[in-house]
């Protein structure tokens, strides 16, 4: 007997998520110091963590000893965003939120709608649970609404949606995925992924916490990871209705945030200057990279989020000779595009050095 036959074929069945290649990896194959690798795979932070949240691990470092307490961070997560403390689950990452979904409400009887290029956790997690996948065809690489609305069986637990998508980078207006709401019948959660909500302009930020209460069935799950630079922490939420966050907690682990986390994510939500800063640089680094792309001659898919996809051919190829040259970026035949690289948006002098490593791995042999 084959021990992982113990394992139920759903879960054997996985294609287990592979992250970007990181930095100490790239440098050991290819012979190069990781000062001089130049990493856009992960949609990271290119200005690092907020100076606050670096501050605020200090703080704490004397009281490893103790379990962590969420208070203070749920107080002031609540005061932020204007939810009760029951509205909350906390998550170690947003992808933590997302299985907690996943395992709270699905069964192998039912099924989740999700769109074609959406984010590969959401098959993931539904498979983990032996669940049935709906895979909805994209429109012009982002969520068709409208499609995924008709999707929605008899056996239809959960519609996953992520606005920005990733890794697309493309945006359904909030009046759009309002109206999406009201077409989902009450019995179905709609768990709205919000990762990259920080980076939109002003006039896009969202409101959806406040829906809620219109809709009970929608949760929205946010992160800490990008704009606040708090990835390596791993430190996200979901705002629910109270009914449906209880029971998420209760398959919630224990201390599932860890103590550096919490006392990061407190400072940071509070440190304005530093978004402030992230998403002005986020925004300069989309207009150079389109600029680039288009004197290159590349198709590229407009985005909200702080990457962008753009068009190489044969993106396995561009991909190790930029990795030759010691620029990560990120390929994605997994996700259908096999043409395709998503590239993190960098600090001026980033996007620099990839356009031209770009161009030179674009040249004929």
């Amino acid at each position: 007997m084959d021990l992982k036959d113990l394992a139920p074929a759903h879960v054997r069945a996985i294609a287990p998520y592979v992250a970007g290649k990181p930095i100490a990896e790239t440098a050991r194959e290819i012979g190069m110091p990781e000062a001089d690798i130049l990493k856009m795979a992960s949609n990271e932070s290119p200005i690092g963590p907020s100076p606050r949240a670096v501050a605020a691990i200090r703080g704490v470092l004397d009281g490893l000893h103790y379990y962590p307490d969420a208070y203070e961070f749920r107080a002031a997560l609540t005061r932020k965003i204007g939810v009760r403390d029951d509205n909350l689950v906390l998550g170690n990452g947003s992808n933590d939120v997302l299985e907690l979904a996943a395992r709270a409400f699905l069964t192998r009887e039912d099924s989740a709608v999700y769109s074609q290029y959406a984010f590969l956790v959401y098959p993931l997690v539904v498979q983990a649970v032996g669940a049935a996948h709906v895979v909805v065809p994209a429109r012009n690489y982002g969520n068709d609404l409208e499609a995924m609305a008709r999707a929605v069986r008899a056996d239809t637990k959960i519609v996953f949606l992520a606005n920005p998508n990733n890794p697309t980078g493309t945006f359904n207006p909030w009046p759009e995925v309002r109206a999406f709401l009201g077409r989902i019948p009450p019995r179905v959660l709609v768990v709205l992924d919000e990762a990259y909500g920080e980076y939109l302009p002003d006039d896009l930020q969202s409101d959806t916490h406040h829906w809620i209460g219109e809709h009970p069935n929608l949760v929205v799950s946010r992160t800490l990871s990008k704009a606040y630079g708090l990835a390596g922490l791993r430190m996200g939420y979901a705002v629910a209705d109270p009914v449906i966050a209880e029971v998420m907690n209760r398959v919630r682990q224990p201390f599932n945030t860890n103590s550096l986390a919490l006392a990061a994510a407190r400072a940071a939500l509070d440190d304005h200057e530093f978004i402030a800063r992230s998403r002005a640089v986020n925004a300069a680094g989309l207009v150079q990279l389109r600029e680039g792309f288009e004197r290159l001659g590349l198709e590229y898919i407009p985005s909200r989020a702080n990457f962008i996809t753009v068009r190489v051919g044969d993106a396995a190829r561009v991909f190790r000779e930029l990795l030759e040259r010691g620029v990560i970026v990120r390929p994605i035949a997994n996700y259908g595009m096999p043409e395709h690289l998503r590239v993190t948006v960098g600090l001026p002098e980033h996007n620099a050095r990839f356009l031209a490593a770009l161009e030179l791995a674009l040249a004929p042999a």
